[in-house]
């Protein structure tokens, strides 16, 4: 049986997660879009959830993760996060 945080997050929900992913900076930017072109569609709660913490980060924080510059630490360092972080860096 699937939990909530693994039931598939509905459109209204990606509309705002989508809008809370504008960014400041354009390389987060393309890095979040191409994300959202390669898996809007199977996005779960957990996921949405991970990918909200990031976005909590400052354009220059979430940049150096991007780009594999820096690694997650602290309450960075779950597996929810470093999933999200993955994929997001396979959008590239």
């Amino acid at each position: 049986m699937e939990t909530t945080l693994d039931a598939p997050l509905d459109e209204r929900a990606l509309s705002k997660l989508r809008w809370r992913c504008r960014r400041g900076l354009l390389e987060n930017d393309l890095f979040i879009e191409r994300f959202f072109n390669q898996h809007a569609a199977a996005l779960t709660v957990r996921q949405a959830q991970a990918l909200g913490v990031l976005m909590d980060l400052s354009d220059n924080d979430l940049l150096d993760l991007l780009l594999g510059r820096k690694v997650p630490e602290g309450d960075l360092a779950t597996e929810d996060i470093t999933h999200v972080l993955a994929l997001l860096r396979q959008a590239r």
